[in-house]
């Protein structure tokens, strides 16, 4: 059976990289229940793709996106408890499989990242926005909270920020959330994809099974206690690690003095940089 195309989200892999698009620019790609359940095929496709070895997530349009899609809205609003609750499993399913990707993920940031936009952004490893992004966690504003999403940019941004945006739903600007530590790096608009590049080529560089080992590292070191536990938990993963082929080669290139054979040139056709097509809007 043919699988459908997607219609709200675009997908390109060149040397590696995924970039991986959110296409409704003219509705400021906010989401939809269509929108979501193709993000969360894509995510579980590419982390299983052995050609991509890196993900960016960006957007078409002048917004990254704008949250929740207002037609989207007011259909839930006429759902019982039961089909509310479903839709939401959707989108935490969504975030879920995007925050647990083996292979590391960028969120690429322009323009606007309110409500829901912001939580795809919080459920990447690395964050870059350019100077002129505007986030808010808007919810409130209209009587809702930014429950779903909440996990992860409490994570990004730390429970003491979050309790006054979460609250306030104001506006807020790229170097605050800078300053706040909810994206990395902030750069002017035409020098974003420079920015990414530069990611790039330190992550083709890793090794792809050492870059899983470490995002599972730190979620499962992040807030444990450090007890006997633990301390057996690291030492195994260490251990385990090191008899890998993955290791071995790695530790042999080192004396070595080679590169590693899974290292990879970004490609100088730049995949952070959304390429335009006849069909694709600006």
């Amino acid at each position: 059976m043919k699988k459908a195309k997607p219609t709200c989200i675009e997908v390109q892999i060149e040397g590696g990289v995924a970039l991986l698009l959110l296409n409704r620019p003219e509705l400021h790609n906010a989401f939809n229940d269509v929108m979501i359940a193709e993000l969360t095929q894509a995510f579980s496709g590419l982390d299983c793709d052995p050609a991509v070895r890196v993900l960016i997530l960006g957007a078409r349009g002048k917004s990254f996106c704008a949250g929740g899609d207002l037609n989207w809205m007011k259909r839930m609003a006429g759902y019982s408890f039961e089909q509310n609750f479903s839709d939401a499993q959707a989108l935490a399913e969504m975030l879920h499989t995007l925050n647990t990707m083996r292979k590391p993920t960028i969120a690429r940031v322009h323009g606007a990242a309110y409500a829901g936009g912001m939580g795809l952004i919080a459920a990447c490893d690395i964050a870059i926005a350019a100077q002129d992004a505007e986030f808010c966690l808007s919810e409130a504003k209209i009587g809702l909270s930014p429950a779903t999403i909440s996990p992860y940019v409490i994570a990004a941004m730390g429970e003491r920020q979050a309790r006054r945006y979460f609250l306030t739903a104001e506006r807020f600007s790229a170097a605050e959330a800078f300053r706040i530590g909810f994206v990395h790096d902030i750069a002017i608009p035409g020098e974003l994809d420079a920015k990414i590049e530069e990611l790039l080529r330190h992550l083709l560089a890793t090794g792809p099974n050492a870059v899983a080992a470490c995002k599972e590292l730190v979620r499962a070191v992040a807030k444990a206690k450090i007890d006997r536990d633990l301390i057996t938990d690291t030492a195994t993963r260490i251990a385990t690690i090191r008899a890998t082929d993955e290791g071995r080669e790695g530790v042999r290139a080192f004396l070595e003095k080679r590169k590693p054979a899974w290292a990879v040139r970004p490609s100088p056709a730049n995949a952070a940089q959304p390429k335009r097509t006849a069909k694709s809007p600006k």
